[in-house]
């Protein structure tokens, strides 16, 4: 009788030991899966966040120089139209992130700053130059200087920043849903999100 009760103890433990093991197994399994599958999700989003726009100017160049001391004034001036196309553009393959698969937290770390993509048309009119004063190469440059540097302020002034901030917002989003939905956490910065809202909110204050 002892012999058949300690049989039975012996089969109980042994059941036990594999039912704990093979549980410990699964979950293993099961957050190796997690991991992988919110990895997978940060290579497949959009690698590049794109908000497009259109600016024009009509810019007037003129430009005078003394020659021969101050016996002759030697003049220039051209009247330029640009066309330009502006991508605001966010490159998703530069951004820093773990994951914590012990605290099965998905921790983003940082995102990269906006890039500005500038495409613009030179269209050039009424090019007039005096003899002892050509248009020349310098010329030409100093424009595309000068209307690149007032481009990228209209831009700074304009809601294309803006528009891609809130496209960005939606990709993070995903991140967010995913994360939420496998039990994990998603942490930006030093700042557990617990709601797409929050996530709006913290990376409008820059926290990086």
């Amino acid at each position: 009788m002892k012999k058949v009760l300690l049989g039975i103890i012996i089969i109980l433990i042994a059941t036990l030991v594999f039912k704990t093991c093979s549980d410990t197994k699964e979950q293993k399994t099961i957050l190796q899966e997690s991991s992988m599958l919110i990895q997978q999700q940060i290579q497949n989003v959009s690698k590049l966040i794109v908000t497009e726009g259109h600016f024009a100017e009509v810019y007037n160049y003129r430009d005078s120089q003394l020659i021969f001391g101050s016996l002759l004034t030697a003049s220039k001036k051209a009247l330029v139209v640009v066309n330009a196309d502006v991508n605001v553009v966010y490159d998703l393959n530069e951004i820093k992130f773990e994951v914590n698969e012990e605290n099965k937290v998905l921790h983003i770390i940082s995102i990269p700053e906006p890039e500005i993509q500038l495409y613009p048309d030179f269209e050039y009119y009424d090019v007039t130059a005096d003899y002892f004063s050509e248009f020349g190469a310098d010329d030409y440059n100093k424009i595309k200087k000068n209307v690149t540097a007032s481009l990228h302020k209209k831009i700074a002034e304009s809601s294309l920043k803006k528009n891609a901030e809130n496209r960005l917002i939606s990709e993070l989003s995903k991140f967010y849903i995913l994360t939420n939905s496998l039990g994990w956490t998603l942490q930006y910065g030093e700042k557990p999100i617990q709601s797409i809202e929050e996530l709006n909110v913290v990376r409008e204050i820059g926290l990086q």
